[in-house]
């Protein structure tokens, strides 16, 4: 299925893909190829796991945004986004330890830290 994951800000990654998991505000949801067609809200530091064709997994940090899913294709749209590999684990923790920081920069450090931990368990 084609597949396209893509942030206010850019498009981060666009091809084909066997499975997509993304985590949603009713809960973690998995896609095939000819899954039903729906759409769904992404949660605030939620993410996204993706298996392509080829390729190793791909893993981002997702925080907000919606996803449709049609019966071969899906397309993640967020907010804001970023791939495991990008993201500096260290401000993510600071951000985390930090009691000053909103709740919404709260969520984004620990779904940039649980990728990380997902790819390093791989």
């Amino acid at each position: 299925m084609s597949v396209d994951l893509v942030a206010v800000e850019r498009r981060l990654w666009s091809g084909q893909a066997s499975f997509v998991s993304a985590q949603t505000t009713e809960g973690q949801i998995g896609i095939m190829a000819g899954h039903e067609p729906l759409l769904g809200q992404l949660v605030e530091g939620g993410i996204v796991n993706i298996v392509p064709v080829e390729g190793d997994r791909i893993v981002a940090a997702v925080h907000g945004g919606f996803f449709s899913v049609t019966a071969n294709s899906v397309r993640i749209l967020a907010e804001s986004a970023e791939f495991a590999g990008e993201v500096d684990v260290e401000a993510a923790r600071k951000v985390l330890a930090d009691t000053t920081a909103t709740e919404e920069e709260q969520k984004a450090a620990q779904a940039q830290v649980r990728a990380v931990e997902q790819v390093a368990q791989l």
